[in-house]
């Protein structure tokens, strides 16, 4: 095998690691993210090529670029065929205007994508060492479930998800409560942004250093490069065979662990014209973007797309990163990005509850796609665009929205807008019925600390 990729901090001030290092480490010990120390290249013909292949072929094909060195191409091709068993549809709304559907895994949600390969891996490298970890995942929606889901029943992880237990749907939450065995969920009277500094606070403090603490949120580096793979996957199998062609895409954005899996995959080699960056209610990067400067929202807007209701993205310092920039974990700039070369690659724009409503409405009536808070707010957001940007408001242009999660999954707000009750996934059958396990704990670190060393002595 080649040498082995290395990742660095985006803070700059802790040793680079190779992929399986910051895997199971999760946060560098400086509290930045770990990035490439290089981005791996694909060739458009290469790309090309993706067209006739299925999904777990892609996600071979791309991941392994990272993986150099790491883990032989026999055990990797094992790996993504046995984590995407499911369909990825791509649904036309108009002309060359597309949905991808990343609702049809385990848990309808994209997350799903993420985190049964991050399992897979891994599983793969704790048997290698003969080590065990306890997971720490805060979630403002479906990471939980989709980690959860991902990590159940194996003996050499615990996990632990903290969630703001008012901001979650019934059916979110009881994905994650009703497992047990391995998984320990707690639910906190507080925000999203609380539940992930209890967690990076756990990282770095000296007197847990002993119990192999990991994380599974997108701070992972290994949530993240799963999620390059589908934005190749949707450009494969739309693209109409000209070579000068490029694609839109429009990422509903919370923390920023999805839209950053398409930057990187733009970088990578795809061919991208636009990156459009649709945020709900908390505004900050679009205001960042516009004026260079940067405020975080606390608390942060409670907004219909729950999971998107962050207030200080973590990967915002991997994207600051990837432009030249850096941002520590508090969100102070110490090196600003190139605005001028991120503006021209990426447009941002904030959607209010009432346009996201309308939206949900609206796509509904005239195409008949029926799409959730989540991906409401990705469409309208690239409605937006095209409307602000006519040169791309063309018939042939592709663009592809991405729809994060199951309308199932969010049935109050559907039968709101819509009067109707989405259809439910098998991955949802039943789960009404089935008994929960919760611990009510305060929204303070001394009491999470706590029950880390009495749960996991």
């Amino acid at each position: 095998m080649n040498s082995p990729l290395l990742f660095h901090s985006t803070n700059l001030k802790s040793e680079p690691l190779t992929f399986s290092q910051a895997l199971l480490q999760g946060l560098a010990p400086d509290k930045g993210l770990y990035m490439p120390e290089y981005i791996p290249q694909i060739s458009l013909e290469e790309i090309s090529s993706f067209t006739e292949k299925p999904y777990y072929r892609i996600a071979f094909e791309v991941s392994r670029k990272f993986f150099t060195g790491e883990i032989s191409d026999e055990e990797l091709l094992s790996l993504v065929k046995d984590a995407y068993n499911y369909e990825v549809p791509l649904e036309k709304v108009y002309d060359r205007k597309y949905v991808m559907r990343l609702d049809q895994g385990p848990t309808a949600s994209f997350k799903d994508f993420a985190a049964r390969m991050m399992g897979r891996l891994m599983q793969y490298y704790l048997k290698k060492e003969n080590r065990s970890l306890t997971i720490l995942t805060a979630t403002s929606g479906d990471t939980g479930s989709a980690v959860a889901n991902a990590f159940y029943g194996l003996d050499n992880i615990n996990i632990v998800v903290l969630f703001p237990k008012s901001e979650v749907t019934d059916r979110q939450r009881k994905q994650m409560t009703t497992l047990g065995r391995n998984v320990h969920i707690l639910a906190l009277d507080a925000k999203f942004d609380d539940c992930q500094a209890l967690v990076k606070e756990a990282f770095t403090d000296p007197n847990l250093a002993g119990m192999n603490l990991s994380s599974a949120n997108s701070i992972n580096i290994g949530r993240l490069i799963p999620q390059t793979v589908y934005y190749f996957y949707a450009f494969a199998k739309l693209r109409n065979g000209n070579p000068e062609e490029k694609v839109v895409f429009s990422v509903p954005s919370g923390n920023f662990g999805d839209m950053m899996g398409g930057v990187i995959a733009f970088k990578m080699g795809l061919p991208v014209k636009k990156f459009v960056i649709s945020t709900n209610e908390n505004d900050e990067f679009p205001v960042y973007l516009q004026s260079g400067n940067y405020d975080k929202i606390e608390p942060s807007r409670n907004c219909i797309s729950s999971a998107m209701n962050v207030g200080h993205p973590s990967n915002l310092a991997r994207l600051v990163a990837m432009y030249g920039g850096v941002m520590d974990e508090t969100g102070k700039i110490h090196k600003q990005a190139d605005l001028e070369l991120m503006r021209k690659e990426i447009y941002s724009v904030s959607i209010s509850d009432i346009k996201t409503k309308e939206t949900i409405e609206n796509t509904y009536k005239n195409y008949n796609i029926l799409l959730e808070p989540h991906g409401s707010v990705g469409w309208a957001g690239l409605m937006s665009y095209l409307e602000e940007n006519p040169g791309d408001n063309t018939a042939d242009q592709l663009c592809i929205s991405l729809e994060t999660a199951h309308p199932a999954k969010f049935p109050q707000e559907i039968q709101k807008i819509l009067g109707i009750d989405p259809e439910l996934p098998p991955s949802l059958l039943g789960l009404e019925s089935k008994e929960e396990s919760v611990i009510n704990i305060e929204s303070n670190y001394q009491n999470f600390k706590e029950y880390l060393l009495n749960t996991f002595k």
